[in-house]
């Protein structure tokens, strides 16, 4: 019987550790792909505005594209700098990227779309 139970203990104890041993294996990726993201955020996020007339101009029209692409692009400049430093400044939390892409270049033709932080 207690060797049963010391047995099952162990067990236990095993099953606790392991998960943790492997999330803390992850962390200083993980850090260190928020902390680059958020530079990266924050440096390019003046970008946004082209890239938002761009797209803006061909769906709607280029008068469309250079007025309110102008403004889209303005908001969403001011956004992902805001988000990049967010994430310098919360780099040692672990979260996915607000702004989506995650980086300007990803998928440059399309739209930039914010979603709520996540852990990773």
């Amino acid at each position: 019987m207690k060797k049963s139970i010391a047995s099952l203990l162990l067990l236990f104890t095993l099953a606790f550790f392991f998960p943790t041993a492997a999330m803390a294996a992850d962390y200083p990726i993980q850090i260190g792909e928020k902390l680059a993201n958020g530079v990266a955020n924050a440096v390019t996020g003046v970008v946004e505005i082209p890239k938002t007339m761009m797209i803006k101009g061909r769906s709607q029209g280029a008068a469309y594209g250079m007025t309110a692409g102008f403004f889209t692009g303005l908001v969403h400049a001011v956004g992902r700098s805001l988000c990049g430093a967010l994430d310098i400044a919360t780099f040692l939390i672990p979260t996915t990227p607000i702004p989506n892409p995650a980086y300007i270049w990803d998928d440059f033709n399309r739209e930039t779309t914010y979603t709520a932080w996540r852990m990773r």
